[in-house]
């Protein structure tokens, strides 16, 4: 049985590049529609155990942020409309893929598993901010990146957007991506 039964909130999953917004987004959406949002496992983890990860890391963040999500979905209640969650499977993957050349076959059959009601992809368009836990600064590495995950969305069923623009443009952005699949009930 799948979680939808249980509960009437559209799960939307921010992706996207690293420094693309992803978390501010999740953050001003989840303030716009009065819900909560469901942040990165993996910032939690690298912080308390360093960035020196392995490929058996990967997959222990993979299982924390799954738990995460469904503690947050757990926790939503059914009057809020959304939930938005910043990173899924998908960036799992990717990670894999770009820093150990495979990924692991838990990733993939979550990818299958899960079920999720909109995407919205993070363009390349905001500066790279540094911080402790980023890697890539390169704007053409995060570019190529940016078209691994629209490539990942193109042959996937779910529908998804892509979310460009500075700071309030970008948030309006995505407040109109998420009310042209689900308008906003009063």
């Amino acid at each position: 049985m799948s979680d939808k039964q249980h509960h009437p909130i559209k799960k939307i999953v921010i992706i996207g590049p690293e420094s693309t917004g992803k978390s501010t987004l999740c953050e001003q959406l989840a303030a716009h529609y009065q819900t909560k949002w469901c942040p990165e496992y993996a910032r939690e983890y690298l912080l308390q155990h360093g960035t020196d990860y392995s490929y058996e890391d990967l997959l222990t963040i993979a299982k924390g942020q799954l738990q995460l999500e469904d503690d947050y979905t757990a926790k939503t209640e059914s009057k809020h409309q959304f939930l938005f969650i910043d990173t899924d499977m998908y960036v799992m993957k990717v990670w894999c893929e770009v820093v150990f050349g495979k990924c692991h076959p838990f990733v993939l059959q979550q990818i299958i598993n899960r079920k999720y009601d909109l995407y919205l992809l993070c363009n390349t368009d905001l500066p790279w901010v540094k911080d402790e836990l980023r890697e890539y600064p390169d704007l053409v590495f995060r570019q190529k990146l940016f078209k691994i995950y629209k490539d990942l969305l193109v042959n996937q069923s779910v529908p998804w957007q892509i979310i460009s623009g500075k700071s309030e443009e970008r948030l309006q952005n995505a407040i109109r991506a998420v009310e042209e699949f689900y308008p906003v009930k009063n």
